[in-house]
């Protein structure tokens, strides 16, 4: 047979998304919080949850991370249905939730809380490695190694909590307002340390209501709005921010650009 007229290899199967929410609905009791949000996660991407108090941001954040089930619709990872699967279960697949607060133990110190966490999952000495690489990673957290939790700032009691979910490296790490709260400088590294994380590998989904914040790591933004998604596209698409980022959040109707409709429902 001759060159030419070898067949041609088939193409790879395209890489599914790492999560992907399907016509998602949910209520709380009576109330209906989310209509028919669709939006996915690309492998090694990062997605920005961007909205106004109320507008769903949270809801969608629970069901993400199993935390809540939709009521109607579909939750994938890495293109397995999972909807209906436990927090638990999803965060053995990979999907790590930094949640908003400060969850840690005020009165153990900074080290005490790191080694409570990883002790239970690597031992003694692999605990010891892993609490090394958390300081490497937030090097304020090494500085207050010996320090009560509950004397630290909020911007450090927020990157301890974080430490303490990232026991390993997660294939996704979900963020609810993270800057919440905090003070500029300390922001900064929080989204420094997101930043090397990603860099890493890892894909993210944040949570914000700062937007600008989110935009500096972002490559796709979805903005909610009253349970709905009121706009959706790649960062560098959605053009001036002020005109179609920020009347989005406040909760009015929004175009990506002329015959561009935002998705959603």
């Amino acid at each position: 047979m001759s060159v030419s007229n070898v067949p041609d290899a088939p193409a790879p199967p395209p890489v599914p998304p790492i999560l992907e929410l399907c016509d998602v609905e949910a209520s709380y009791g009576p109330f209906r919080s989310l209509f028919g949000i669709s939006f996915s996660i690309a492998q090694g991407g990062v997605t920005a949850l961007l909205g106004s108090n109320g507008s769903g941001k949270t809801t969608v954040v629970r069901i993400c991370s199993g935390l809540l089930h939709p009521t109607a619709g579909q939750l994938r990872y890495q293109g397995e249905d999972v909807t209906n699967r436990r927090a638990f279960r999803l965060a053995r697949l990979g999907v790590v939730h930094a949640p908003e607060g400060r969850s840690v133990f005020a009165t153990l110190t900074v080290e005490e809380n790191l080694m409570l966490t990883f002790r239970q999952v690597f031992g003694r000495r692999g605990g010891r490695a892993a609490v090394e690489k958390s300081y490497e990673l937030f090097p304020r957290l090494g500085e207050r190694r010996r320090q009560l939790a509950g004397t630290l700032s909020g911007g450090e009691q927020r990157m301890l909590s974080l430490a303490r979910v990232l026991v390993r490296a997660p294939d996704l790490l979900i963020t609810d307002e993270l800057s919440l709260g905090l003070a500029p400088l300390i922001i900064d590294e929080v989204y420094e340390t997101l930043s090397t994380i990603h860099d890493a590998g890892t894909a993210l989904l944040i949570v914000e209501q700062h937007i600008h914040q989110a935009l500096t790591l972002a490559d796709h933004v979805v903005v909610m709005g009253k349970g709905r998604v009121s706009l959706s596209g790649r960062t560098e698409e959605l053009g001036d921010i002020s005109e179609r980022i920020l009347p989005a959040v406040q909760g009015e109707v929004t175009h990506l650009g002329p015959g561009r409709p935002s998705t959603g429902a």
